[in-house]
């Protein structure tokens, strides 16, 4: 609906509200996937769509139709938001196992179908979009709050649920998560018999992590004064989960603005990530970036499940096998979509880091 929005603004809105309408989305909060398959899972991004079709064309200048357009989306999102929560989430701890998630082949399992018997699956790509899903929701709740007090207690609803996923993507379990600090990259998790395994293929997945990036500029919480005190309190009492949680404030100049960054990686641990990013060798290629490090080719990813060998190779054009979704092919080929948010991610540590975090392109 974004490029859509271009040609018809009012067409592109009404489109975004028909999929939330009580004909489309299940009881439960559901959003379809897509006309065959209703019940698989697609990643959570219309809460996206939403706000960056409010802010990129109405922005300032909002009507008060527009902000009706945001409010009614926001209520059903909620809706929707907690379907994720209560279906994805098995084990309570914030580690979500989103399944399908529209990458097809991406892994050695099909994910729109159960594991084994015993098997956990905990996904980076599921956990980094439900971190994203809650911190659109946040920036949706601070836009309304803007206009109507009510909502700071949304926006620190929001807050809190993001920061408890971004601590526990980086630091559940062992302290680490499901980041992996010898290879400096986020991985799925295997979990069975109480044991986890890195799943360790350098794809999209550990990427995903990079799209949960909210920077709030002062000048923003001035304006809400109860959100700003409940995350100033929340920041000051709430040491456990802030300390590895990339949510701090620079002042960046004596008279600049003040801003405050809300994200999964820390400085650090995005340096790491990067360096696979812009890396020729890894996913940085001439056409964009690809959705399986070119690290596979020569070394595929196997694992024995069950006496059987699964295995992940790099395969840059068509796919070699028909399963887990015919030719979509995400072992490989660069996807536009995904390019799309990394880029806005990129954007948004440019505006918060500035020139206190260069990287040499390509790395290697």
């Amino acid at each position: 609906m974004l490029p859509l929005s271009n040609v018809d603004f009012e067409f592109a809105k009404a489109q975004l509200m028909l999929f939330l309408r009580e004909w489309y989305m299940h009881p439960n909060g559901q959003i379809p996937a897509y006309e065959f398959a209703l019940g698989d899972v697609n990643p959570p991004v219309h809460a996206w769509a939403v706000i960056r079709l409010f802010e990129s064309f109405a922005g300032k200048d909002a009507s008060d139709e527009d902000y009706r357009f945001l409010e009614s989306c926001f209520h059903k999102l909620i809706i929707n938001f907690t379907w994720w929560v209560n279906r994805k989430d098995p084990e309570g701890n914030n580690l979500y196992s989103g399944g399908f998630l529209g990458l097809d082949n991406i892994g050695v399992f099909d994910r729109s179908k159960p594991l084994p018997p015993g098997m956990i699956l905990e996904q980076a790509d599921g956990t980094a979009w439900m971190a994203f899903f809650c911190a659109t929701m946040l920036h949706c709740a601070i836009n309304l709050a803007l206009k109507d007090p009510v909502y700071e207690d949304m926006a620190s609803k929001f807050f809190e649920h993001t920061v408890l996923i971004i601590d526990a993507i980086n630091n559940f379990g062992k302290g680490q998560g499901l980041w992996n600090e010898e290879d400096g990259f986020y991985y799925d998790h295997l979990r069975k018999d109480g044991r986890s395994c890195p799943m360790k293929i350098r794809s999209l997945v550990g990427l995903v992590p990079l799209f949960s990036v909210l920077v709030i500029d002062d000048s923003t919480l001035k304006k809400l004064p109860a959100f700003a005190k409940r995350t100033k309190w929340f920041v000051q009492h709430r040491k456990d989960l802030i300390e590895e949680t990339s949510f701090m404030a620079e002042r960046m100049g004596e008279d600049a603005n003040q801003r405050s960054l809300l994200c999964i990686p820390t400085k650090a641990k995005l340096i790491r990530v990067l360096e696979y990013l812009f890396d020729e060798n890894e996913f940085l290629s001439e056409f964009g970036i690809r959705s399986l490090s070119k690290f596979h080719e020569k070394n595929p990813f196997k694992i024995n499940i069950n006496n059987e060998e699964l295995r992940a190779d790099y395969i840059p054009g068509e796919s070699n096998s028909y399963l887990f979704g015919g030719n979509s092919n995400w072992r490989g080929p660069i996807w536009f979509p995904m390019n799309f948010l990394l880029v806005q991610s990129l954007q948004r540590f440019d505006y918060y880091y500035g020139e206190s975090l260069k990287i040499e392109v390509p790395t290697r």
